[in-house]
């Protein structure tokens, strides 16, 4: 029986480059099942919390950490807060580009506050710098709605204009314009009541967890296919030709 020859340098070559690709195929499948776990936990934590019954103001305001409890509804009572209405612009909803309109409302018993999207309106294309007109009751009123983060920041140059429309906000800088003590971190997706003049058409959270379990898929199907394509060019195949040659050493 005659030794194995000495693999060659190509041998070598292709067996590091195949272990590496496998490596890096197989790691970022786990890294897609870690992602979908992620959003699948986020996902159930969002309906967690939706489930539960409405907050009261009282435990709104009692909470040392109001934001821990996003997505979970409340039901307040209090007086918007008078010219302090924000219109962030670039804000689609159904397809449509307009604005959510932002105000404070004081509540009920306290000169706290909470930052309250009170819903979505259409701009105006003929005046771009046209305030909708959407009234404000200077009565008491109630909402109903489901606490959310503070509005997302969208991409803006330079610093941000301090008029009625506005790119981004900053709860805190909000809070010393109006001289009004904001809850921190927190505000409120309004949903009732019933306002013809605002749309309400607030986006849920959707996890597609599925989407990161079909990229896994394929990447774990990428490192099985480096796998089989190295067993067949680098084993079997030349253990093929050497038995069909009479050089197979067994």
């Amino acid at each position: 029986m005659r030794a194995p020859e000495g693999r060659s340098a190509r041998f070598w070559t292709v067996t590091l480059a195949t272990l590496l690709t496998m490596a890096l195929t197989a790691s970022l499948g786990a890294w897609q099942l870690s992602r979908a776990a992620q959003k699948r936990a986020l996902q159930d934590g969002i309906a967690t919390q939706g489930a539960q019954p409405a907050w009261t103001q009282r435990e709104l305001l009692d909470s040392a950490r109001p934001a821990d409890a996003v997505h979970r509804s409340v039901n307040l009572t209090g007086h918007w807060v008078a010219g302090a209405n924000v219109f962030l612009d670039n804000r689609p909803m159904g397809g449509r580009t307009g604005f959510v309109l932002l105000t404070p409302l004081r509540l009920r018993g306290s000169e706290r506050a909470v930052l309250v999207q009170r819903g979505w309106v259409p701009r105006d294309f003929q005046d771009r710098n046209k305030l909708p007109a959407v009234p404000t009751p200077t009565e008491e009123v109630q909402v109903q709605g489901r606490l959310a983060p503070p509005p997302s920041q969208l991409f803006e140059l330079g610093a941000g204009s301090p008029g009625a429309i506005r790119q981004n906000v900053d709860l805190p800088a909000l809070a010393g314009e109006w001289r009004v003590p904001l809850l921190e971190g927190v505000s409120v997706l309004q949903t009732g009541p019933l306002d013809t003049g605002l749309q309400r058409d607030w986006p849920r959270f959707v996890g597609d967890a599925h989407k990161h379990y079909g990229y896994a898929v394929q990447w774990f199907a990428m490192c099985a296919v480096a796998a089989a394509l190295y067993l067949w060019f680098q084993i079997f195949l030349p253990r093929s030709r050497r038995r069909t040659h009479g050089t197979d050493p067994r």
